[in-house]
């Protein structure tokens, strides 16, 4: 790492203490940097305008590093050369043999064997104008000075103008893979070649329409973005066939046509469900659809008389690459992708089929599902319209029917992906199909289960065989002739572990040739989407894209679902901006679709991963991460640290509404446990604190029970070592030191000592002021505890992984710049003056929401509590002779306690998000 933004004698001090540290048990290497900068602040040795200069070098060099990391990671090299090498193996996989049948070609090109999908949630905890640079930068062009990093706010329109783009330039390779899969069968097929359609590879977004945790996204956002969808697709083709001239001009004429008409229908769609708005929405739908099309074979229709008048070859080729493009997306730019919660589809049968037992209730179970199986026998389909949608109240059913809307009047050559997270029953499934049935899409729509909860996870197979049993749900899956799963690593990987999570999905993937064998299903391909962040925090393995397909789909899994003959249709995630990032320039994005190729059409090994050999030291090892990961979440220690003041930590990084409280009495409100955060924030915070818990914790105890076996599975298996290196990435994210040094600051007892020995006037009645209010507070009890459990493990794990890796200098002195800035903030804090209680709020209970780091909202209400502004009648005549005025300015607490704790604060989040530079994703 660059250091040259760190001013020596602090980073010199920082290797000081901490050498010095690791011969004193006692020391506190952190604390002691944050107290020092503290020192020096009030000695004038440092300002607070030198530590924003400061943090500004640290996030420069954080995000040089950062770019140069997402360089390697995508391989970024010759990707054209890679693109044709990959089409060249599939053309002649022996250089010595003669090609491969044209038959066996066709079927290996124009089957999709991959999707990438863009995902948002709120992950998007860069500025545009930075993640651009970012991009730039991995792509060879210098990083700017002077970039902000902090997130800047973000509408769900600005999320998905950056997946929209994002996905063009996705395309934009996709079209590149192509042409070279063309180009190689053209050099065995001649022009015959140009028959094929290949689209071993998809865009797919969901958007503008996941509603799963969110209130922001109505029905008529999500058709308004598919419409916009739908007018990038026939524009992007418009514009890519214009140059070719008059053999493609009947294409482009029409592409363009459809897409004034879409432009027309898209600015119709009302932003409020308003009932006029609404009808002449529909109006405009209807009339609109012949010339708007409601699929690509109008277009594709005039294609061969193109490429019949085409001039040249080139031309003819460009055709053949944009025919494949359209027939591979139908009028998208990308697949549709919708996701909502598993407990709308049971409030939607409750009342409309008048199911009343909960589906959790086992006992229940089979009645429930026999009663969905008899409504599957009678279901009659019923015809949609805007009114229907326009008064239905049940979310999953105005789901259902603006899909329904969306097949109709936008496209009906794609399915619609129909995602329900927290699915822990067959009778979630059964009960999607019948809405479905009811609505008259069910041969258009597939339904997929999110196993992404412990619980799922461990008995996804068993939700399957639940909704297997029913004859209406294998009928549903031979005519769709695909199972589409999908897996999480969100809730998973926050309440088992990481490592752990990855085990059971896996063991699920490996399970199901054998249920699909057991239901005469095998004919069937499966779809397993994994879903996940970019890095350690969510899933995405952070060593390579290669090693992120290989951990998400391991060999063995993808071995045993080709042993019996299952096509496999692998997808995964790209999220927010730290996804988008790796599209973000056309080299990124070229080399990002040439590792997926490469993973696609890769061969498996023949050699079988030792650990499978060892399955039940495996399964202990797995069992113990899981365990202890439990036991960590449910202690209230783990719940007290996480809200300690770490959601203070983070800026709001998406549209979505954020999901802190404060109660009535002005207080933060008390998080008692992990469930009441989300997982993306969750996993943040931990970033934040120095501590990667949800991939590291339980390890230590998993390694220790049997160290040697530990050590040769870590040398022998790159199954287990590829899960490993995600680890050891966390632990060059974490630090046990950093992690002490917070717990400390909850804790009355070092502010008591600190009061003791200050010869500083006023700052001794200031510490013991901290320290009450901490006390108050009461944290410290629960996190020491908490702490000595995540110490304890540790320690096994790095006597059991000597070579495990450390936290990096700069990033510990990000991590001990922000403890100080903290603790001047809670020193500013303790010096607001008495007020009388306002809007439920007393001073006390004001320190405690700045203690817990909830300073924007209590800034406000002390500014109305201590107006700045003077007299507003000064200077002014009022016609009478005027009385000294007696009203108070509050200008000089403002001055010496506001504005400091406001540029506090504000360097505490710009240290945040020089931690997310360094840890590479958010969340």
């Amino acid at each position: 790492m660059d250091d040259a933004a760190a001013p020596p004698d602090l980073l010199a001090r920082l290797r000081r203490a901490r050498q010095a540290a690791a011969a004193d048990p006692f020391g506190d290497p952190v604390l002691l940097v944050a107290l020092d900068i503290s020192r020096a602040i009030d000695e004038g040795r440092i300002t607070l305008d030198d530590l924003a200069a400061l943090i500004a070098g640290l996030a420069q060099d954080a995000a040089a590093d950062r770019a140069a990391r997402l360089r390697a990671y995508v391989g970024l090299g010759d990707d054209a050369a890679a693109l044709a090498a990959v089409a060249a193996r599939l053309v002649r996989p022996d250089p010595e043999d003669s090609p491969i049948p044209f038959a066996a070609f066709r079927e290996a090109v124009e089957r999709t064997r991959f999707a990438a999908v863009f995902t948002a949630h709120p992950t998007f905890s860069l500025p545009v104008p930075t993640s651009t640079a970012l991009a730039a930068a991995a792509s060879g062009a210098p990083l700017p000075e002077g970039l902000s990093h902090r997130p800047a706010p973000v509408t769900l329109a600005q999320e998905f103008d950056q997946a929209a783009a994002a996905i063009g330039r996705g395309r934009d390779a996709l079209d590149d893979l192509a042409a070279a899969l063309l180009g190689a069968a053209r050099t065995v097929w001649g022009d015959r070649a140009l028959a094929l359609m290949p689209r071993p590879v998809v865009m797919s977004s969901w958007v503008g329409y996941d509603t799963d945790g969110r209130t922001d996204i109505g029905w008529q956002d999500t058709l308004r973005l598919r419409l916009r969808m739908k007018r990038l697709q026939l524009d992007r083709l418009a514009e890519r066939l214009d140059p070719l001239g008059d053999c493609a001009a009947p294409i482009v004429a029409r592409a363009r046509a459809a897409s004034a008409m879409v432009a027309a229908q898209e600015a119709a769609a009302p932003e409020k469900t308003e009932a006029t708005a609404v009808q002449a929405f529909a109006r405009a739908m209807v009339d609109g659809l012949d010339v708007a099309l409601a699929t690509p074979d109008p277009l594709v229709t005039l294609f061969p008389a193109a490429m019949e008048a085409a001039p040249d070859a080139a031309a003819r080729a460009t055709l053949a690459v944009q025919r494949a493009g359209l027939v591979a997306h139908g009028l998208a730019l990308a697949h549709t992708h919708v996701r909502l919660n598993a407990s709308q589809i049971h409030n939607a049968l409750r009342q409309r089929l008048g199911i009343g037992a909960a589906p959790e209730d086992r006992a229940a179970r089979r009645g429930l599902l026999a009663q969905v199986n008899a409504a599957l026998a009678e279901v009659t389909p019923l015809p949609v319209d805007y009114g229907a949608l326009l008064a239905e109240q049940a979310s999953a059913v105005r789901l259902m029917m603006t899909i329904a809307q969306m097949l109709k009047h936008i496209d009906a050559s794609q399915p619609v992906r129909f995602l329900i997270a927290e699915t822990e029953t067959g009778y979630t499934l059964l009960g999607a199909l019948w809405l479905a049935k009811r609505l008259g899409i069910a041969e258009r729509i597939e339904i997929s289960p999110l196993f992404e909860t412990a619980e799922a996870l461990e008995r996804g197979e068993r939700v399957l065989e639940e909704a297997l049993r029913s004859p209406h749900y294998r009928d549903y899956l031979r005519a769709q002739g695909r199972l589409c799963l999908q897996f999480g690593y969100s809730d998973s990987g926050r309440y088992v572990g990481q490592l752990a999570a990855s085990y059971l999905a896996e063991r699920l993937k490996i399970r199901l040739a054998e249920l699909l064998r057991r239901h005469a299903l095998d004919d069937v391909e499966l779809v397993l989407f994994d879903t996940h962040g970019e890095s350690i925090g969510r899933g995405g393995h952070p060593d390579s894209l290669a090693d992120r397909f290989a951990y998400l789909s391991p060999p063995a899994a993808r071995a045993a679902l080709a042993h019996a003959n299952l096509p496999l249709r692998e997808e995964t995630a790209f999220q927010g901006s730290d996804g988008y990032m790796l599209f973000g320039t056309a080299a990124l994005a070229r080399a990002t679709i040439a590792r997926i190729a490469e993973h696609a059409f890769g061969a498996l090994p023949t050699d079988p991963d030792p650990i499978y050999a060892e399955a039940d030291w495996a399964a202990d090892f797995f069992a113990t991460l899981r365990r202890e990961m439990a036991a960590l979440v449910e202690d209230p220690g783990y719940a007290a640290l996480l809200g300690a003041f770490g959601p203070g930590l983070l800026d709001k990084t998406g549209s979505r509404p954020a999901a802190r409280q404060v109660d009535g009495m002005g207080g933060a409100l008390r998080i008692t446990h992990p469930s009441q955060l989300r997982a993306i924030p969750n996993n943040a915070i931990l970033h934040q604190m120095g501590w990667l818990a949800n991939t590291l914790h339980g390890l230590g105890a998993a390694a220790a029970a049997n160290p040697e076996a530990f050590a040769d599975m870590l040398g022998r298996s790159p199954r287990f070592a590829r899960a490993l290196a995600m680890a050891a990435r966390a632990a060059a994210c974490s630090d046990i030191g950093v992690l002490r040094a917070a717990v400390d600051m909850l804790d009355p007892s070092p502010w008591l000592d600190r009061a003791g020995f200050t010869k500083r006037p006023g700052r001794r009645e200031a510490l013991t002021a901290v320290a009450t209010a901490l006390e108050r507070l009461d944290l410290s009890p629960a996190t020491r505890r908490m702490f000595r459990r995540l110490q304890a493990d540790h320690q096994a794990l790095r006597a059991a992984w000597p070579a495990l890796p450390e936290m990096p200098d700069r990033l510990v002195l990000v991590h001990a710049l922000r403890l100080c800035l903290v603790q001047r903030l809670w020193l500013l804090a303790v010096a607001l003056p008495e007020f009388s209680p306002r809007h439920g709020a007393t001073r006390d209970s004001l320190i405690a929401r700045l203690l817990q780091l909830d300073v924007p909202p209590v800034l406000d209400l002390l500014g109305q509590i201590f107006p700045a502004a003077p007299d507003p009648a000064t200077g002014l005549d009022f016609a009478e002779p005027a009385a000294p005025r007696e009203g108070t300015s509050y200008a000089a607490e403002h001055a010496a306690i506001l504005a400091p704790m406001a540029r506090c604060f504000a360097l505490v989040r710009e240290c945040s998000a020089v931690v997310s530079h360094e840890v590479g994703a958010f969340g």
